[in-house]
C-alpha cells in the first residue's frame, strides 16, 4: 500500500473514514490541490463545520493547496445529507449576508496568498448565476443516470419521508462545483464528513465523464459525542464560532466539559498537537484523572486557536471565579461586558438602585427581592449554614443589609449558594 504523510496524519487523528483509490499516489507525485465546501445556512459556521476547515490546514501543512468555497448558490437549495426532512430555503440578501460572515471567519484558519501552496477562497455563485436551466440539463444533468443519483444514501435515507426535486438535484451542483474547479484551477481532491461522499464521488464521476479527467475524495467521520448526542450541541443550542453567538467563556467550557474519552478524541481531530504531545497530556492525565489536564489542554488549544490568547486567558479567569477558589477581589477585574459575558445564563433579577441605597434586609433580598431563595425560612438556614456569600464573601449573619456600596462596577451583587448555584443581581 503506498503512504502519504497527509493520509497517514489524518489516519491517526481518527479523521479518515474513505477515500478514493489513487489519492496516496496524485498527493505523493505533485502538489495537489483540494477543496472543502461551506454552506452559508448560517452566519456563523459551527464547530462542526472546523473539520472541513482542519482538513484543508492540514493539506495545507503538508505542503499541498486548499480552495474553501462558500456555497452562495448551493446555499439556496440546501444539501439533503444528514437530514431528516426538506430545509426551510433562505432568501438571498441572507444568503449573501452569510456568505461574507463565513468567508471572514475562514480566513482566520488559512494562509491566503498568491504562493503555490497558499489558500483561495471561491463562491460557486460566481459560476451558477449567469447558467440557465437549460444548459444546466445539457451540461450536467445529461451525464448522469437517474439511477445513479437515487443509489445515493443522502436520497435513499430519504425516500420514506420524501425528497423535493430541489434537493434531489444538490449532488448534480456539487458534482458540477468539482468539476468547475477542476477546469479552472486544477483541483484534483474534494475534503469533507462522511455524509458528504456520495455527493463528492458525484464530482468525480462527473470530472471523469465530461472531459475524462481524475479526481479524488477524502472523507472524516462524523464527529459525535461518546454518549451518542450530537456534536457540538448544548441545552442552550450550536455553539458558533463568532464570539457574538457564542461567547469565549462559553466556547471554552464546552471543551472544558468534555468526557476523558471525547477529550482524547477531540485532542486528536480538533487540535495541531502532535502525537507525542497528546500522549504526555494523556499520560500525565491518567495519574491524575480528577485534575482533568486532557480537558484544559484541548480547552486551551481550540480558544486560542478560534479566539484568541487574551479571550483564553479571560475564560480561565472566569473559570475560576465561577468553579475556583476566587475572592471577592478577583470580580473587580471585570468590565460590566466581560461580566454579563461570565454571567450570560445564568438567572437574574433586576433592582432598584434607590432601594440599594437606604439598605435592603438580606432575607428579604434572597427571597422576596429576586426568587434566589423559595422563601425567608430557606433563606435564613441556608445562612447560618454558611451556605450564601455575596461577591464571594460569605454572609455570617441574617441581621446585615446590602446596600449600593457592595455593588460589583456599581451595577451588580452576585448571589451564591453552595459551589454552583449562581444568580446575578442587577441594579438600575
Amino acid at each position: 500500500m503506498t503512504n502519504n504523510p497527509f493520509i497517514d496524519e489524518l489516519r491517526w487523528r481518527g479523521m479518515l473514514q474513505e477515500l478514493t483509490p489513487g489519492i496516496e499516489t496524485q498527493l505523493n507525485k505533485e502538489c495537489t490541490t483540494g477543496y472543502a465546501g461551506f454552506d452559508p445556512t448560517s452566519d456563523s459556521l459551527g464547530i462542526g463545520n472546523l473539520v472541513p476547515v482542519l482538513l484543508l490546514r492540514h493539506l495545507q501543512r503538508h505542503n499541498h493547496k486548499p480552495i474553501a468555497l462558500v456555497g452562495g448558490a448551493t446555499g439556496m437549495i440546501g444539501d439533503p445529507s444528514g437530514k431528516s426532512a426538506e430545509r426551510n430555503l433562505l432568501t438571498e440578501d441572507q444568503i449573501h449576508y452569510n456568505v461574507a460572515c463565513q468567508q471572514k471567519q475562514l480566513q482566520k484558519f488559512l494562509q491566503f496568498g498568491p504562493g503555490k501552496t497558499d489558500a483561495e477562497m471561491v463562491n460557486n455563485f460566481d459560476w451558477f448565476k449567469e447558467m440557465g436551466f437549460l444548459q444546466f440539463l445539457r451540461d450536467v444533468g445529461k451525464h448522469l443516470t437517474i439511477s445513479y443519483m437515487i443509489a445515493k444514501d443522502s436520497v435513499q435515507n430519504r425516500m420514506d419521508s420524501g425528497i423535493s426535486f430541489t434537493e434531489f438535484s444538490y449532488q448534480l451542483l456539487q458534482g458540477y462545483d468539482f468539476f468547475v474547479l477542476h477546469q479552472q484551477k486544477g483541483v484534483k481532491l474534494q475534503l469533507g464528513g462522511s455524509d458528504q461522499w456520495g455527493n463528492m464521488t458525484t464530482g468525480t464521476e462527473l470530472i471523469r465523464r465530461k472531459c475524462g479527467g481524475e479526481a479524488f475524495a477524502v472523507t472524516c467521520p462524523l464527529i459525535t459525542k461518546s454518549d451518542g448526542t450530537k456534536f457540538g450541541k448544548t441545552e442552550s443550542g450550536n455553539i458558533f464560532l463568532d464570539p457574538k453567538k457564542t461567547s469565549p467563556y462559553k466556547f471554552y467550557q464546552f471543551w472544558l466539559n468534555a468526557s476523558d474519552e471525547d477529550a482524547l478524541r477531540y485532542l486528536k481531530i480538533f487540535t495541531f498537537l502532535n502525537q507525542g504531545e497528546v500522549q504526555d497530556i494523556t499520560d500525565e492525565h491518567q495519574k491524575a484523572p480528577h485534575t482533568r489536564l486532557m480537558q484544559k489542554a484541548l480547552a486551551r488549544e481550540m480558544t486560542t486557536l478560534v479566539h484568541s490568547e487574551s479571550d483564553y486567558d479571560f475564560a480561565l479567569k472566569a473559570t475560576e471565579i465561577l468553579f475556583g477558589q476566587s475572592t471577592a477581589e478577583a470580580l473587580l477585574q471585570f468590565s460590566n461586558q466581560e461580566l454579563e459575558q461570565v454571567f450570560e445564563g445564568v438567572p437574574s433579577a433586576k433592582i432598584s438602585r434607590d432601594e440599594l441605597h437606604s439598605g435592603i434586609d438580606v432575607l428579604d433580598l434572597l427571597a422576596d427581592k429576586t426568587g434566589f431563595q423559595p422563601s425567608r425560612g430557606e433563606a435564613r438556614r441556608s445562612i447560618q449554614g454558611k451556605g450564601i456569600s455575596i461577591n464571594k464573601k460569605t454572609v455570617e449573619t441574617i441581621e446585615i443589609k446590602v446596600n449600593a456600596d457592595m455593588l460589583i462596577n456599581n451595577r451588580y451583587l452576585l448571589l451564591q449558594k453552595g459551589k454552583k448555584a449562581y444568580f446575578l443581581v442587577i441594579a438600575e
